[in-house]
C-alpha cells in the first residue's frame, strides 16, 4: 500500500475503527470518478474538503452529492469569513494531496463538520490518502473518528 494509505490505516485503527483501507485500480480522484469505481451512489462518497475559517484550516466532510454552503459552514462553527482553501494551505492542514484527503491521518487534528446528509447512506467512502485509495466506514463512525461535528452542509 501506498504511504499515504497505510498512515490512514493506522489513524483509523488508533481511532478504533475495524474500517479496511482498499487501493483501487480506477481513480478516486472526483466523487464522481470515486462512484462509478465503487458502484454507488455519489452521495455515498464523502468529499473531503479543507476550508479556511476565520484564517484556519477547517475539513468538511460532505455527502459526495452536494456542495458546501460557505454560510452554513459559518454558521455551525462561528465564524465570520469561509473561504475554499488553496492547495498548499490543504497539503500543509492535511499532509495529503487534493483528490486523496482523507478524514483522519493529518500532522494535527483539524475542526472537522460532517454533513448529515451522509445519515441517509449504510454505508459511505472516504478517500484514504491518494487518488486511488478509500475506505468505507458509516456517518456515526465518521464522526467518531475525526471527532467531527454533525451538521448540514450544503
Amino acid at each position: 500500500m501506498h504511504p499515504n494509505a497505510v498512515r490512514v490505516q493506522e489513524a483509523l485503527r488508533r481511532a478504533g475503527s475495524t474500517a479496511e483501507v482498499r487501493e483501487l485500480a480506477d481513480s478516486t480522484h472526483t466523487a464522481a470518478q470515486a462512484a462509478a469505481a465503487l458502484g454507488v451512489e455519489l452521495g455515498a462518497i464523502v468529499k473531503s474538503l479543507v476550508f479556511v475559517a476565520d484564517g484556519r484550516p477547517v475539513l468538511l466532510l460532505v455527502s459526495g452529492d452536494r456542495s458546501a454552503d460557505t454560510d452554513k459552514v459559518a454558521g455551525a462553527i462561528g465564524a465570520e469569513r469561509v473561504e475554499r482553501a488553496d492547495a498548499d494551505t490543504v497539503r500543509r492542514a492535511t499532509g495529503l494531496p487534493i483528490g486523496g484527503v482523507a478524514p483522519v491521518g493529518h500532522p494535527a487534528p483539524l475542526p472537522t463538520l460532517v454533513d448529515t446528509a451522509l445519515e441517509r447512506f449504510g454505508v459511505v467512502w472516504a478517500a484514504a490518502g491518494t487518488p486511488r485509495a478509500v475506505f468505507p466506514t458509516t456517518f456515526t463512525e465518521l464522526v467518531s473518528v475525526t471527532s467531527g461535528q454533525a451538521a448540514d452542509l450544503g
